[in-house]
């Protein structure tokens, strides 16, 4: 079975950082693209941050200059630099594994940004 685990999440205070980490299992991670997702309460789902196999990434305009998504393929494991935290930031973060007709997600971890 298909399992991606979120952990890193927490609460920070407004310009602290955080690293949110994603270990996948049972799948050839090389060849998902791995995402980085988040969802604020009574908000949709949105996307964070991409990174492809090839060292292709994207980010949300919101997220630019301040997180950094990068992946070790060998660990089989994604990550989510985040750094200038604001509040707005709150959310559930999701890991999303996508390739070949498949989508996996994870269980999610909570971020907080508050004072």
């Amino acid at each position: 079975q298909v399992r991606l685990v979120e952990s890193g999440g927490g609460l920070v205070q407004p310009g602290g950082s955080l690293r949110l980490s994603c270990a996948a299992s049972r799948i050839i991670f090389n060849n998902y693209v791995m995402s980085w997702y988040r969802q604020a309460p009574e908000t949709q789902r949105e996307l964070v941050a991409v990174a492809g196999s090839g060292g292709y990434t994207n980010y949300a305009d919101s997220v630019k200059g301040r997180f950094t998504i990068s992946r070790d393929n060998a660990k089989n494991t994604v990550y989510l630099q985040m750094n200038s935290l604001k509040p707005e930031d709150t959310a559930v973060y999701y890991c999303n594994a996508r390739c070949c007709g498949n989508n996996y997600w994870g269980q999610g971890t909570q971020v907080t940004v508050s004072s």
